[in-house]
């Protein structure tokens, strides 16, 4: 297949997996909108293999094969990954920071849980934030000041998916809310994921987490405010479809257990129109202080691994520790069943 072709299949793969991200991409640059599809393409399909898979821990490990297969110039015959493999040679993206998104999905594999807010940021810095700092290496953006801002932006964005998905993922299983919330609430996780429902104690949480989310989208501004012009259309649009999403929950009393918030045509066509205008704002806005504060500490490896000035890393001890113990979990199982399978025959 051509690079034409490939590109093709990451946009569709966008079109029906990514409605938020779709909308937003349309005011991006084309030298920045079809780079950032292919990464959104990748990450998508990858965060999907993991949720929705019948197999986590396989998903996680074949993702780290395709991650090392691309890195050595030698994808495997797919358009997403050979698209990939173009983007990382064309921008030279730092092998941590997908490495950093493989160890967040490998964490949902382990089915892990965060016992205070800030593991649920240390997570969401690995599946979100990581992104936005991603993205700023697309659009030529690696100084440390705009990429923590960046991280700002997907830690909010990522902390409004968690309070919309309560239910959905409590359904699943999963918590992604701080297990010490539940401790000051009275409530028994394992007894809310067996039968999710919208208690006020719960709802409280919800409208605590979108508060958090709320703190970062404003400390995320003034590095909108600071990218090249013609991307801050794009990046404004997110970050105002996704705090509206939050703003649709707290319309709902923050229940997302009964119903998960949706978005409709219109009002992502005002968001787009409210990010068009920030952007003409922010050409005669002088700068804030803000851009320059301190990176929140879950997302300073991000920052160390994208910034301009950043040293040559080895790879992370941790990603090491839970790839290990993931194949050590997926040999068992396959010994497992190849013992059922000569009993049984």
């Amino acid at each position: 297949m051509s690079a034409a072709q490939d590109m093709e299949a990451c946009r569709a793969a966008i079109r029906t997996g990514s409605l938020s991200f779709h909308a937003a991409s349309k005011l991006l640059p084309a030298r920045v909108r079809d780079p950032a599809l292919v990464l959104y393409a990748f990450c998508r399909l990858a965060d999907d293999a993991v949720d929705e898979g019948r197999d986590p821990v396989a998903a996680v490990l074949h993702l780290q094969d395709r991650l090392d297969r691309v890195y050595a110039g030698r994808p495997r015959a797919a358009p997403v990954d050979r698209a990939f493999a173009r983007l990382i040679e064309d921008h030279a993206l730092p092998r941590a920071l997908p490495d950093a998104l493989l160890e967040g999905l490998a964490w949902d594999a382990e089915g892990r849980r965060f016992a205070t807010l800030s593991g649920v940021r240390a997570y969401s810095a690995r599946v979100a934030a990581v992104v936005g700092v991603m993205m700023c290496v697309l659009m030529g953006v690696r100084d440390r000041d705009r990429l923590a801002r960046a991280c700002d932006l997907g830690l909010a964005m990522q902390l409004t998916n968690i309070a919309r998905d309560v239910g959905e993922d409590a359904r699943r299983g999963r918590i992604y809310l701080p297990l010490d919330w539940f401790s000051e609430a009275g409530i028994d996780p394992q007894a809310f994921t067996r039968a999710p429902r919208p208690l006020p104690e719960v709802r409280a949480m919800t409208a605590r987490l979108l508060h958090e989310a709320d703190r970062l989208y404003l400390r995320a501004e003034p590095g909108i405010a600071t990218l090249p012009p013609d991307c801050r259309p794009g990046i404004y649009a997110a970050r105002h479809i996704y705090a509206g999403i939050g703003g649709v929950i707290r319309a709902q009393g923050c229940d997302s257990i009964r119903g998960r918030a949706a978005t409709g045509r219109r009002r992502k066509l005002g968001w787009l129109a409210l990010a068009a205008l920030k952007a003409g704002t922010s050409l005669i806005v002088p700068r804030m202080p803000t851009l320059h504060a301190r990176p929140c500490p879950e997302t300073a490896f991000l920052i160390d691994a994208a910034a301009v000035d950043a040293p040559h890393a080895p790879r992370s001890e941790a990603l090491i520790g839970v790839l290990a113990r993931l194949r050590a979990a997926d040999l068992h199982r396959r010994n497992a069943l190849s013992g059922l399978d000569r009993r049984s025959a």
